[in-house]
């Protein structure tokens, strides 16, 4: 099993797996090329530095914390976010378990709803016209649907409610470190 004790700052000595810049596919590669490189460690530090970037791929990461937890439950992996740990990036911390969530001094979190930016064109039969409306809704609704679990995953454990983050989040929530750890959002502050 898992052990959850609190971590001090040495323990954060040579993370073996170091992130920063935009969350997207060339930060997963450099993931995944480290996390493979981590497979014979039992504490497996994921330091993170990022302004944001696409949820999928913060999403990919995450679910990759996530079986590497499961099928080797013996491993911890921790999360230490530095300075700015932004949209995608808070996405990312959500599938560390809470008591492996760490910031350093000063960071802050923002948390906030996915984006949208579509030009919908409407011109054909009717029925392809609603079929295209129809399809654009459900993109949206599936859409919100995988960002509250994203946020109910952030708050688990926490003194945060569901609700709080979803009346936050349209505005851009910036939490700093020390408020994230009075919240229950992360375990300490290093």
């Amino acid at each position: 099993m898992m052990d959850n004790t609190l971590l001090s700052a040495p323990d954060f000595k040579g993370p073996a797996i170091l992130l920063s810049g935009p969350v997207d596919h060339d930060m997963y590669k450099a993931f995944r090329r480290q996390l493979d490189a981590a497979s014979g460690l039992d504490i497996v530090v994921v330091e993170l530095t990022t302004l944001g970037g696409d949820p999928e791929v913060a999403r990919m990461m995450g679910e990759d914390i996530r079986f590497a937890s499961e099928v080797t439950p013996h491993r911890r992996f921790v999360f230490l976010g530095k300075a700015a740990i932004y949209s995608a990036g808070t996405t990312l911390m959500s599938f560390f378990a809470r008591p492996n969530r760490y910031l350093t001094r000063g960071t802050r979190l923002m948390i906030h709803e996915r984006k949208m930016a579509k030009t919908l064109e409407i011109h054909g039969p009717l029925t392809t016209c609603i079929a295209t409306l129809k399809a654009t809704l459900h993109e949206i609704e599936t859409s919100i649907e995988i960002q509250n679990e994203g946020f109910a995953n952030l708050v688990t454990g926490s003194q945060v409610s569901l609700e709080e983050v979803i009346e936050k989040a349209p505005y851009n929530w910036y939490i700093e470190a020390e408020e994230a750890r009075s919240l229950g959002l992360i375990e300490a502050v290093l």
